[in-house]
């Protein structure tokens, strides 16, 4: 290796009076270890010059063998740079540097090159650089360790990884930094993130004027490296984007979106489509071919072909990529390591009617794992496996409870008002349409207001600590925090008070944010003018509050479901299975609901068999009473204990006792008036086709063509959203027709 031989113990060389340490003779290593060498070297010299046995009573310093990382076979290969030094001639007669250090550009470069194959060489600089003081000696010092635990039921969500472009580089990724995905955008525009909120393209930090947005990269592409199916979420956040990017700059923004499909299916999302076309984001319905820079500028012209198959050329400032899932390894290897079967995209095998059960009895999934979705559904199927595994586990509920431990409540009766505010910038949901700092200097200037300070998000795990940290030290005995609603927040900061021991009645917030910042968007200063009078409000009632204290209520230990279609008979057997009396209320004589006029799910499932065998299930449960041909006449009560009054038929009435209810009420199909519907009997609705799927009815081998509409009824003016089954369901019904009478 060209390192000096040395003696183990004495470090002494082959040269007599000579020894060596350090780098010189082990080669690049830890600067731990070149200190070692040195006092071990020190030691002998003194012994060398005393006359004294060099090696008497000492042992050679053991090097263990380090485990490194493997490194990978395909990693490419980059010379070590070079360190620019003086000439020999600027070095005489003088103390200079000898090495005058790598410029920025040679630094990063040499400090990429690391593949951190020795893990951590203990230097704790990340001790001292992590401010949030996540990182301490202690937690330092933690080993990796394998813990046993024993669970009656298992949830995975582990989620999916992300489209890269950068596979197959068909828009140039990689080739201009003005090229973004979707989610690097989203951190353009954070408060967090790499320009602190102000949209700017990454290459020279100007503000753009034209930005374009391409659909359906990496989704509802069959070639290697992309998923076949759509991705679900990328239209959606795209749109909002686009109105986010427009709000940012004012207005002054040029948006265009180059879509296949617009897909917005969910609940409210048409209405954001139409309102993005009312704000001019542009929708062009095309398919793209090229993308290429623009000489220096660092623009981007997109070369596209429009629906009358016209090829055209347009530039723009930055180009977002949208992309959407892709397989997670980790996630697939969790899969293998819990035995659960994946379908034919390496998802979680579930059915339509259990969609978060796995292969494997007692567990469940719930996420993007089992299949592409968004937050509201995601959250949704969370608390369904949530449930399921309640559901296996009521047996066994309550024999592992545990007490959470309180602080102790500081007694700040007779104590006069001292009041603390904290004005959330909530990144610039609230900092980009109002003057937090005016609202902030305002607020010091109110009585008993003792302390004000302003935060990037309040909401956020360190704000919290920080926010105990303050009461304390401050010793504030009412607390006001001026962010978004309480509908969500506010049981948050009223554990962070309680957390200070203070009462969480000595609370109050100011909603800034939708009554202010939301509503008020483009009037900078009206917004800021309320937002103060909202915090002085505020603290004007915080100072009048006294400790209060939640009562215990027995809660009636049963539930009252009403609608009996197939969320209704859901909902009830899941329900029973915890353990709970359960009442399902139907108003027809028939369970079911309009799942009992279809004939099969996309994927070829037996609507009726899954029906049958539900209902089947729910009738003999000894904890589910079905009331039929019955109505709700009237309900009282609150929150644990209310009282309903169910009429039969009959006329007769009943009154139940229940803790919860669920309304599974269903929807039902629009019957148009147009299109001949009600005039031609050839003309049907999708529900009225599977009912004759499911009779077997003969009429169906006489059809020679048939025509699906979609729409009908939707994505219309009376009602702005899409009904998102028809499209499956016609696919499924046409591929029906054609299996029955190919020819057609």
């Amino acid at each position: 290796w060209g390192t000096t031989e040395v003696d183990a113990i004495t470090y002494a060389t082959g040269r007599e009076g000579v020894f060596a340490g350090g780098d010189v003779q082990t080669g690049p290593w830890v600067a731990i270890g070149a200190i070692a060498a040195g006092k071990e070297a020190a030691e002998s010299i003194v012994r060398y010059i005393d006359g004294q046995d060099m090696v008497e009573g000492r042992e050679p310093i053991v090097r263990d063998d380090p485990v490194y990382r493997p490194i990978p076979n395909d990693e490419p290969r980059a010379a070590r740079a070079k360190m620019p030094e003086l000439s020999l001639k600027q070095r005489k007669g003088n103390f200079k540097e000898v090495e005058l250090g790598y410029t920025e550009a040679d630094g990063q470069a040499e400090a990429n090159r690391c593949l951190n194959c020795g893990f951590c060489c203990e230097c704790f600089q990340c001790v001292n650089v992590c401010k949030a003081e996540a990182v301490s000696i202690e937690t330092h010092a933690e080993k990796k360790e394998t813990v046993s635990i024993n669970a009656g039921a298992v949830l995975i969500a582990p989620g999916n990884a992300v489209y890269d472009p950068a596979v197959h580089d068909t828009y140039g990724y990689k080739q201009s930094p003005n090229i973004v995905t979707s989610l690097e955008f989203e951190r353009i525009l954070a408060a967090t993130g790499p320009f602190a909120g102000h949209l700017v393209r990454p290459s020279d930090h100007k503000e753009p004027e034209k930005i374009a947005w391409i659909q359906c990269v990496g989704s509802r592409d069959e070639h290697p490296g992309s998923q076949p199916y759509c991705s679900g979420v990328c239209c959606t956040y795209a749109i909002k984007e686009a109105i986010i990017a427009k709000e940012h700059q004012r207005g002054a923004l040029d948006t265009a979106i180059f879509y296949i499909d617009i897909r917005t299916h969910g609940k409210d999302f048409e209405r954001y489509y139409n309102r993005a076309q009312e704000a001019d984001v542009r929708f062009l319905k095309s398919k793209i071919s090229t993308i290429r820079s623009v000489g220096d500028t660092g623009n981007l012209i997109i070369g596209y072909t429009d629906e009358t198959g016209r090829r055209i050329d347009e530039e723009f400032d930055m180009v977002v990529l949208s992309v959407g899932f892709a397989k997670s390894e980790e996630a697939l290897d969790l899969a293998k390591k819990l035995d659960i079967e994946l379908d034919q995209y390496q998802l979680a095998l579930t059915s339509s009617f259990e969609p978060v059960r796995t292969s494997k009895p007692g567990i469940f999934v719930c996420g993007t794992f089992e299949s592409p979705k968004d937050i509201p559904q995601s959250v949704i199927e969370a608390s369904a496996s949530a449930a399921m595994a309640e559901s296996a586990l009521s047996e066994s509920r309550w024999s592992l409870t545990q007490t959470k431990e309180t602080v102790e409540e500081i007694d700040v009766t007779g104590e006069p008002p001292r009041i603390g505010v904290f004005v959330c910038r909530c990144g610039t949901n609230i900092a980009g349409f109002l003057e937090v700092p005016e609202v902030v200097e305002y607020a010091k200037t109110l009585p008993d207001v003792v302390f004000v300070e302003d935060n990037l998000f309040s909401c956020s795990q360190d704000t919290q600590e920080k926010i105990t940290k303050i009461i304390k030290e401050q010793k504030l005995n009412r607390v006001v925090v001026a962010a978004c609603t309480p509908r969500t927040h506010e049981p948050l900061f009223q554990e962070t008070v309680l957390n200070a021991g203070i009462n969480k009645y000595l609370f109050e917030m100011a909603n800034i944010r939708n009554q202010c910042s939301w509503v008020h968007s483009n009037d900078n200063e009206a917004a800021t003018q309320k937002a103060k009078d909202l915090v002085r409000m505020a603290v004007s009632k915080v100072g009048l509050l006294t400790s209060l204290y939640d009562p215990e209520i027995a809660m009636t230990q049963s539930a009252l479901v009403i609608g009996g279609g197939l969320s209704g008979i859901t909902a009830a057997k899941n329900l029973a299975q915890q353990g709970y009396l359960t009442y399902l209320v139907e108003k027809s004589n028939e369970l079911g609901g309009q799942a009992l006029s279809l004939y099969e799910t996309w994927q070829g499932e037996d609507v009726q068999k899954n029906l049958t065998a539900l209902i089947n299930d729910i009738e003999t449960e000894k904890n589910i009473n079905i009331l039929k041909n019955a109505k709700i006449k009237e309900v009282t009560g609150f929150v644990g204990n209310f009282q309903t009054i169910i009429e039969e038929a009959s006329g007769k009435e009943q009154v139940i006792d229940h803790g919860v209810a669920i309304i599974a009420t269903g929807a039902e199909e629009f019957k148009p008036d147009q299109y001949l519907y009600g005039e031609d009997p050839r003309v049907l609705t999708g529900l009225e086709l599977d009912r004759k799927f499911i009779d077997n009815d003969l009429a169906l081998n006489e059809i020679n063509s048939a025509v699906f509409i979609q729409c009908v009824g939707s994505r219309i003016k009376e009602r702005p959203y899409c009904s998102k089954v028809c499209c499956t369901q016609s696919v499924k019904n046409a591929l029906k027709l054609k299996e029955l009478k190919p020819e057609m």
